[in-house]
């Protein structure tokens, strides 16, 4: 397979880390892009680029997009990682809250994807592969705006996909389980501050609990097993149009669409009393 030239949106830790120093060892030109740009140092010292990219400022995605094609000439992944959890109740959580979670694992994923498209239409080829979840396709209490938005990147990415397949461009969706990220530690002490003490603690304290014991070191998979994916989707000539890796993905999502919604309900607070 010839080099290719690769953006990476959060790429400053967790899966998008793994992802930038995998895809460097094999050989691509990668730029990771992240607002905590100096916790990309290991990235540079192998030879990869860093660049300094907050997915909700359109100025400093243009900016950025525009270095990698002034540097290369051309892009031929995008990759998608950038995002977060927010967790809480419904009732709890105020909506300037819910529209940043809407703003950056959505909006912000949208606007460089405008920003690359047209490039990639030039050159009638590319991937775009976005980093979704189990999550898209399931859900657990108290996390209802963060599975909404990857609910929604889920349904983006497929029309998406319908509309650029004539410019031999790819949509790729990864959707990870139980990953070893911060996502634990992004996540749990905000749920605790909106729902921890008031009408829904009876659900906070124990999804709290169980979110603790399952992101604990080991239990989940490590996140190399992300970037491996993404590595072979890259690779493929015609990759398949969604990769479930990662522990409980496949079974958790299996659940969900063969059993139903009361099945589903039932083993999902089994794992929150």
């Amino acid at each position: 397979m010839q080099p290719q030239v690769i953006v990476i949106t959060g790429a400053s830790s967790g899966i998008g880390k793994a992802m930038a120093l995998h895809l460097l060892a094999q050989g691509h030109t990668v730029y990771g892009a992240a607002r905590r740009v100096e916790q990309m140092q290991d990235l540079t010292n192998k030879g990869g680029h860093a660049l300094a990219m907050d997915v909700m400022d359109t100025g400093q995605v243009k900016a950025a997009v525009q270095q990698v094609l002034d540097d290369q000439g051309h892009i031929d992944v995008l990759v998608n990682n950038a995002g977060y959890a927010i967790y809480g109740a419904v009732e709890d959580t105020d909506l300037d809250d819910a529209r940043r979670q809407f703003e950056v694992n959505l909006f912000g994923l949208a606007d460089i994807t405008k920003q690359v498209l047209p490039h990639m239409r030039a050159q009638r080829s590319g991937k775009i592969i976005n980093i979704s979840s189990m999550g898209g396709k399931m859900y657990t209490p108290l996390g209802a705006w963060y599975h909404a938005t990857k609910h929604a990147l889920e349904g983006w990415s497929d029309c998406l996909r319908l509309e650029v397949k004539d410019f031999g461009i790819d949509v790729v969706i990864i959707e990870p389980g139980i990953i070893n990220t911060e996502f634990a530690d992004v996540m749990h002490q905000p749920m605790l501050e909106r729902s921890g003490d008031g009408p829904y603690a009876h659900l906070a304290q124990p999804v709290a609990k169980a979110t603790a014991q399952n992101y604990a070191p080991g239990n989940g998979s490590p996140a190399s097993v992300v970037a491996k994916t993404v590595g072979k989707a890259i690779a493929a000539k015609r990759p398949k149009t969604r990769y479930a890796v990662g522990k409980l993905a496949k079974p958790m999502m299996w659940i969900r669409k063969y059993l139903g919604d009361r099945v589903f309900d039932k083993a999902v607070m089994s794992q929150v009393k």
